[in-house]
């Protein structure tokens, strides 16, 4: 039991230390192509290497920097080009995965994807983001099991950790979580209807970032490293 107590408080340090290098990193307190230095992090966070590599481990599974045998861990930020086509892929799969789910989707899970939007509701009406994000998670997560397809849901899974920190970030957007907030309603609404079309044009235009979106992000990121 005391193992397991001491993993998830390591656990959930590693999380706090990923989520604020992940801020430093997108605010430009640390340029694109930096080293950071394990001893002075370790230092300014007040832990040991453990929790510390796992943060980074996180980070280089979203992208935000990359491990190089005995170099060290190097910051690296996807360009804009590189960002949009991922973004275009996510869109994709989780079209994919909505339109699975219209026609397999238990009613648990339909009612876990009401309660994480009543969640999500709550956290917009107390400007939230960061746990409206949590819940957010949360939803995507149910509709990618609920696909069916086991392949399908871990690659939603992958790219998902490799968006994270942008897919965060945008919901800071001006307006953007009441939004969101509607898209969800309108993806549940199709998936309790069984309308494969409707569920999966839903979920396409909430992930994707074409036009006014993509520029507002770009826009923050660039704003965020001045």
């Amino acid at each position: 039991m005391g193992w397991s107590y001491t993993c998830a408080m390591t656990q959930k340090r590693s999380d706090t230390i990923a989520e604020t290098l992940e801020g430093m990193i997108l605010d430009g307190t640390f340029a694109d192509g930096e080293r950071l230095d394990e001893t002075q992090l370790a230092q300014r966070f007040s832990v040991s290497r453990t929790p510390l590599r796992e943060a980074l481990q996180r980070l280089a599974v979203s992208g935000l920097v990359e491990q190089q045998p005995r170099r060290g861990v190097f910051v690296r930020q996807p360009g804009p080009v590189e960002l949009l086509e991922m973004f275009e892929v996510m869109a994709e799969l989780e079209a994919a995965c909505a339109r699975f789910a219209a026609v397999r989707i238990s009613d648990d899970a339909l009612a876990a994807m009401r309660a994480a939007n009543a969640r999500c509701q709550a956290a917009v009406e107390a400007r939230d983001a960061d746990g409206y994000y949590r819940e957010n998670e949360h939803f995507h997560a149910i509709l990618y099991r609920q696909s069916g397809n086991a392949y399908l849901e871990q690659e939603c899974r992958r790219l998902h950790r490799r968006l994270t920190p942008f897919r965060r970030l945008q919901l800071r957007l001006r307006g953007r979580l009441a939004q969101s907030m509607a898209e969800h309603e309108a993806v549940v609404a199709a998936l309790e209807k069984g309308d494969a079309q409707a569920a999966s044009d839903a979920i396409r235009s909430h992930v994707a970032v074409q036009g006014e979106k993509f520029h507002n992000l770009m826009a923050s990121l660039r704003s965020a490293a001045e």
